[in-house]
């Protein structure tokens, strides 16, 4: 290893001598001005072993002095913090930066193929410019969509917090409040975040803060395309009052072309229609969750069949609208089927009861001159009781459903017409 201190200058030559770190805007603290020392070759750095310019400073007011952990070649191999080994881009734990990018970074792990890989790696660097990664990060120019929804957008600077005084914990502490440390509960031991190891951190193994974010991106919300392949709809909520077909057409112009804009202002919703389902499905992803139009945000879901549309709107008894209506009380529920066909009953089309054998017909002769004529049969006055129920013939076959139905209520009474 090149860590020798003797009269050799050979081993030195690879020793890192720099004059300000690589740090995160955590990690430096919310205070422009800060006072660093620096130490030249003071530690060896915990992931390659070589001598490093060693930086110390204290963030803030009641934080914890913090020091560079690594050298700044291994914090360019991977784009990260000296100090929390963190993505500098991101500010997630490298394990979490290559699953999103879907890519796996070996390094060799041991000393003579370690030394050997690091050289070769800052052979490369200084021949870049310095504004971009190199090895397979450099390489990985895709961005992934979990990255932007885990990624930090500012600070954390409660990381910075001093450590728990054991001596409060035990009780014995009698510092008070000019204690440097927390006095606080220490953590459960159990918890995974208990237990970290800044090599698994920086190779991307076994990371408890890496398992917790996976399993937070693992557990968010997300858009799957619908099997159907002739759907190529997009619906759109919460346009507002403010949001036009042109503003919609704007944005969703760069994923493909369009074929029919339909913007429905009484629902404050719209449907886009794309002419090819891989312009749909871009659309979609790139807008789910992200969309914001005129300051406003916007929900983004694929549009539905007209086969499936029809079918829940029977299930859940919703109008064409999409408004749900609820069953008004008192109204009379379905009516039953009708009566299985007989033979018997395929010509009885005024509900007669059965009849044994055929009457006989009689042939009615004229009435002598002189004489009314009879009333036709049905039509006498006393056909009907004046408080009698009307004759079986006449009454409604199986269970009265509409008040139209009812005999009794069918007309003036019979009583009241009668004559006297």
């Amino acid at each position: 290893m090149a860590t020798s201190l003797g009269s050799n200058t050979y081993n030195r030559q690879n020793w890192e001598d720099a004059d300000f770190p690589i740090l995160c805007q955590t990690c430096l603290g919310e205070n422009p001005y800060i006072r660093m020392t620096k130490e030249k070759y003071g530690k060896e750095c915990k992931i390659c072993a070589r001598p490093f310019t060693v930086f110390r400073w204290c963030p803030g007011v009641r934080m914890r002095f913090k020091k560079t952990e690594v050298c700044q070649t291994c914090s360019k191999l991977k784009n990260v913090c000296q100090t929390c080994l963190l993505d500098l881009e991101y500010g997630l734990p490298i394990q979490v930066r290559d699953a999103g990018l879907s890519f796996k970074d070996d390094m060799p792990k041991s000393d003579v193929n370690k030394e050997y890989y690091t050289q070769n790696m800052e052979r490369e660097i200084s021949n870049s410019d310095g504004t971009r990664p190199v090895g397979m990060l450099g390489k990985a120019t895709s961005t992934s969509d979990m990255l932007l929804k885990l990624a930090r957008t500012t600070p954390y600077y409660k990381r910075n917090r001093p450590h728990i005084c054991s001596f409060w914990v035990k009780g014995e502490c009698k510092r008070g409040e000019e204690c440097p440390y927390r006095h606080e509960k220490p953590t459960d031991p159990d918890d995974p975040l208990a237990d970290q190891n800044i090599k698994d951190r920086y190779y991307g193994i076994n990371d408890p803060v890496a398992d917790k974010l996976l399993k937070r991106a693992s557990t968010m919300p997300r858009l799957d395309p619908p099997e159907d392949k002739t759907i190529t709809t997009l619906y759109v909520g919460g346009l507002g009052d403010t949001i036009t077909e042109t503003d919609l057409r704007n944005h969703f112009y760069q994923f493909g072309e369009i074929r029919t804009i339909t913007v429905v202002q009484r629902q404050q919703c719209a449907f886009i229609q794309f002419a090819t389902r891989q312009a749909a499905e871009v659309a979609a992803e790139k807008s789910f969750n992200k969309l914001i139009v005129n300051g406003r945000r916007l929900n983004v879901k694929w549009g539905r069949s007209q086969a499936a549309r029809g079918k829940e709107k029977e299930k859940d008894g919703t109008t064409e609208s999409g408004i749900k209506l609820e069953p008004v009380p008192g109204l009379p529920g379905a009516l039953p089927p009708p009566p299985a066909a007989e033979e018997e009953a395929s010509a009885n089309y005024f509900n007669l009861p059965p009849s044994g054998p055929p009457a006989v017909v009689n042939i009615a002769l004229p009435p002598p001159p002189g004489i009314a004529p009879p009333p036709p049969p049905g039509f006498g006055p006393h056909m009907f009781h004046p408080m009698g129920p009307p004759p079986p013939f006449m009454r409604a076959p199986g269970p009265i459903h509409y008040p139209s139905q009812d005999p009794q209520r069918m007309g003036a009474h019979a009583g009241k017409h009668g004559s006297p």
